[in-house]
């Protein structure tokens, strides 16, 4: 109860066990059922949070989690009151399954339940486990169990079987054949049944069951009834004949366990003196073997020498017939000789080609620079003299480029290169040095003295061995008559063999054994020389077989040129009809005009004529400008290639500011010859209109030529949205550019429609960041990106538009521009700084975000900047989001381009019945507005338009 008491104070408010547990320290336990503390052991560590613990105290174990053992003062570290008993002359039988050692169990307390037990102490093992005899009166308790098939008698005849007993002993009986849980307290209803027996045991009054159940006992005898018990001791047995009977127990148990000790540590000796004699025998039987075999190969001694040197004859046969050019760098020599002796040098005609390729360049260059006509034409004419130098020049060189072996040499360059790299593989880089070939040569002259040497010892050596064999046939040989003695010559084989051997084995290892690090360098650097060498010449040989094929094209193209001279006549001739169609239709323009304002009464068919003839007449123009505009791009190649000059001879044709504009204005477009009330839902294209003065005109042709530039190198691939033409109003101040109209394409106009889905919103938004990445390419600053000028095509495709060109970047980022709650101007343009691609990608960013949180509320910090980490979004999305807005990294748009939101496949939205039928609806109405759009398309390109 004391115990209890203290556990119950300090348990609640001690720190639960970590790291690795003690199994000699007892802890504190939460006991499962009745959720009090009591003292335990840690038996076994099953995972990171279990344990199996014993509880000191009543003997019974549970599975008890981490934070259920807590550590416990010193003062509670005492022996526990719990002890282990067991039934003398028993043990469980080897192969007990668990629901039989349980039905045991059973039986056992069925025998003990509510008696008086009387226990005869036999024996205590070193662990404190007690061996006694149990008795009810006449009955023995082990005999029963024993009867009933739940144990066996085992025997103890001698201090030896006890022992035996001992290190047999499976410690915790109770987990031994368990594999599930153990039923812990026994049946907790009926705790008097396993508690303490009733009445006074040896004058000791039992404790009221009352302050048992207060106190938490769980166990299933007392230690006062198992420790004392009533033994039925005779009154006449004095307590000194008791302590001397206990003292002569505890020297006898000292005595047995002395025995066992030495017991043991003789079997340890027997056991290592018959591994040492075994030993010994395995030596004995090896020594044997062996003798036998040395005298097994004495006897063979002379034959093996001999076929053994005979191998090796061999191999050196072999490897003399191999190529070991390898090894010495005879490919290397090779290819080196072969660079020297064929060398390719560059044609004397091909400087001389150059420098007048440079006068012809810089004379095109003047032309192209000058402003004066009378000027223009003397520069025209040092031109003409140039290009007859150069003509001359070609002429030559093609004809020097045609006798030389440029493809045999460079077919015997890549074979050298090819076979080289085969063998040596990857080289150094490095820069060419003689003195690496000079090394190289230094180092084979030793290695091939060397190597020499060697094998001039070698084929000493066999002439000694040929010779021995041959004067030692004598000897042999019945048939001569003469008496010779050979003993000098016979018992010099020895010798020789000795020294044929060895010469034989080093021109091997010369041979055969890997090459040193200092050897490999050698080597490796001479190889990577080498093979700088052939890719120099490689790429010389390239150089003038590029410049033969430009010399072939430029006599080719000259020759053109010189007998087809640039004729302008389609151009004017084009001009003058375009002049004569815009007359007839502003003449019927103001013939229907007149008619419908005419108060008399007309035949509406009149009308309608006019207006057929209008449209007719509008196609036809249409038609000669598209025709205009292919004559001036075949004028503008000829300007780049050969005639810089026909803008300054010919300024009436305005060839100048087409090329200036990037193929984009041209002059017979006006803006009054086009229909003022277009079909808005069919038109294909509209025209853009800039207030301009003669200041400003100039910079908004540049700044739409610079686009039109970007746009043109990637086309629909760039993301923005395609200029068509740019033309100015004769009448009033103004500047059209002509581009493709989008109704109801605008994000600002989807959203508000029917809004894009997560993965729409995604594939639009990488086309945006693609039209970012064409602009800042170009080196332009959108600076106004905003919902209304970016276009989601067919909901998929997205694209940049409505560039205002009369505006420079600053101008364009002083409107103000929010897109719901957000504001789309960057912190650094709030503050006055320049725009920047990183204040473009920011307004891209939040407009991201605007498509991902549409009717969400959010929060901003004191700058402005939304905080994106409120939102439930998509991790790759919130990332980018994070760079491009919050922490703005200094991110591009190609990296933007490359975000992983981008790249990897999107589930699919859940889905939405009223919505869908809502998009299948807008989708028949934009499939069927395509339709009319590409038949409109056609008569656009037949010469007629129509622009809001």
């Amino acid at each position: 109860m004391k115990i209890g008491c203290s556990l119950s104070e300090v348990c609640p408010h001690a720190n639960s066990v970590f790291g690795n547990l003690d199994p000699k320290k007892i802890y504190g336990g939460l006991f499962s059922e009745d959720k009090c503390w009591y003292r335990c052991k840690v038996l076994k560590v099953i995972s990171d949070e279990k344990c199996l613990v014993r509880y000191v105290d009543y003997g019974n174990t549970e599975i008890l989690s981490r934070s259920d053992i807590v550590e416990i003062p010193s003062d509670l570290q005492f022996s526990s009151v719990a002890k282990k008993y067991r039934l003398w002359g028993l043990q469980i039988p080897s192969g007990q399954e668990v629901t039989q050692f349980d039905q045991g169990r059973t039986f056992l307390g069925s025998l003990i339940f509510e008696k008086e037990i009387k226990m005869r102490i036999k024996a205590t093992y070193q662990d404190g486990t007690v061996i006694a005899q149990a008795e009810y009166g006449t009955v023995d308790i082990g005999e029963e169990v024993a009867k009933k098939g739940f144990a066996e008698k085992c025997k103890l005849t001698s201090s030896t079987n006890i022992c035996e007993e001992k290190k047999s002993d499976p410690g915790p009986l109770v987990l031994r054949n368990l594999k599930g849980p153990i039923p812990l307290w026994g049946h907790r209803s009926n705790q008097s049944a396993f508690s303490r027996p009733k009445g006074r045991l040896s004058g000791r009054p039992t404790l009221d069951l009352k302050n048992e159940n207060d106190a938490g006992n769980h166990v299933t005898f007392p230690k006062e009834s198992l420790t004392v018990g009533d033994f039925n001791l005779p009154s006449n047995v004095s307590l000194a004949k008791i302590k001397q009977d206990q003292k002569l127990i505890e020297e006898n148990e000292k005595l047995k366990t002395e025995k066992e000790i030495l017991l043991e540590s003789c079997k340890a000796l027997e056991s290592k003196v018959e591994q040492t004699a075994q030993e010994l025998q395995q030596e004995k039987a090896t020594t044997m073997d062996l003798t036998k075999h040395l005298e097994s190969t004495l006897k063979t001694r002379v034959g093996t020498r001999m076929k053994n040197l005979a191998a090796k004859v061999e191999l050196l046969k072999e490897i003399r017939r191999v190529n070991i050019s390898i090894r010495f760098g005879n490919d290397l020599s090779d290819a080196i000789q072969v660079l020297d002796e064929e060398c390719f040098t560059i044609p004397a005609s091909l400087n001389e080609l150059e420098i007048i390729w440079t006068e012809y360049n810089m004379a095109q260059e003047k032309i192209k620079t000058c402003q004066n006509v009378n000027e223009g034409n003397i520069l025209i004419a040092k031109r003409n003299e140039v290009q007859q130098k150069l003509y001359m020049a070609v002429e030559v060189f093609i004809l020097e480029v045609d006798e030389l072996p440029l493809n045999k040499r460079l077919k015997t360059l890549q074979d050298l290169s090819a076979s080289l790299e085969a063998v040596y593989g990857q080289a150094n880089e490095g820069t060419n040095s003689e003195e690496i070939l000079k090394k190289f040569y230094d180092w084979k002259c030793d290695k091939r003295e060397e190597f020499t040497s060697v094998r001039s010892e070698t084929e000493v050596s066999l002439q000694r061995l040929m010779a021995w064999f041959q004067s030692t046939l004598k000897a042999f040989d019945l048939s001569v008559e003469e008496s010779l003695t050979f003993e000098d010559t016979i018992g010099n084989i020895d010798e020789i063999l000795e020294k044929t051997e060895s010469s034989i084995c080093k021109e091997l290892e010369i041979s055969l054994v890997e090459q040193g690090d200092a050897d490999k360098e050698i080597i490796l650097n001479t190889y990577s020389q080498v093979l700088q060498k052939i890719h120099s010449e490689e790429r010389l040989i390239a150089t003038v077989q590029s410049k033969y094929k430009h010399s072939i094209e430029f006599k080719k193209q000259i020759i053109e040129c010189l007998n087809n001279s640039p004729n302008l006549d389609h151009l004017l001739s084009i001009k003058k009809t375009l002049k004569s169609l815009k007359a007839r239709l502003r003449w019927k323009l103001v013939e229907k005009n007149n008619l419908e304002e005419s108060d008399d009464d007309h035949d509406g068919s009149e009308i309608e004529k006019i207006k057929q003839e209008i449209t007719q007449l509008r196609k036809s123009v249409f038609q000669e400008i598209y025709r205009e505009q292919e004559e001036y791009e075949k004028l503008n190649s000829l300007v780049q290639k050969w005639f810089p000059e026909l803008p300054l001879l010919h300024p009436e044709i305005g060839l100048l500011k087409y090329m200036n504009s990037g193929g984009l204005l041209t002059m017979s477009l006006e803006r009054d010859l086009l229909d003022a009330e277009p079909m808005k839902e069919l038109s294909s294209k509209r025209p853009l209109g800039y207030s301009v003065d003669v200041d400003t005109e100039a910079r908004v042709i540049q700044r739409a030529a610079t686009y039109h530039r970007a746009w043109r190198e990637a086309k629909e691939e760039s993301g923005l949205l395609p200029l068509i033409f740019l033309f100015l109003c004769k009448s009033d101040p103004m500047a059209y550019l002509m581009v493709p109209y989008y109704p109801r394409a605008n994000l600002s106009a989807v959203q508000a429609s029917m809004p894009l889905t997560s993965e729409e919103a995604l594939k639009v938004m990488k086309g945006v960041a693609q039209g970012l990445h064409t602009l800042h390419k170009a080196d332009i600053i959108h600076g106004s990106l905003h919902q209304n000028n970016v276009f989601a095509l067919n909901r998929e495709r997205g694209i940049i538009g409505d560039f205002d060109f009369t505006k420079s970047v600053s101008q364009r980022t002083s409107v103000n521009m929010m897109v719901g709650d957000l504001n789309l101007i960057s912190p650094e343009l709030k503050m006055g700084k320049p725009a920047s691609p990183s204040s473009d990608l920011y307004a891209y960013g939040c407009l991201l975000l605007w498509l991902s949180v549409q009717n969400q509320e959010f929060e901003t910090n004191e700058d402005g900047i939304p905080k994106v980490d409120q939102f439930h979004l998509d991790d790759n999305v919130k990332s980018l989001l994070c760079s491009l807005i919050c922490c703005r990294s200094s991110m591009t748009a190609e990296q933007v381009l490359n975000a992983e939101c981008f790249l990897l496949p999107k589930g699919k939205s859940p889905p939405n019945p009223e919505k869908d039928t809502e998009y299948t609806q807008c989708k028949e109405e934009e499939e069927l507005k395509m339709e009319n759009l590409d038949k409109y398309k056609g008569n656009t390109r037949s010469g007629e338009a129509n622009f809001d």
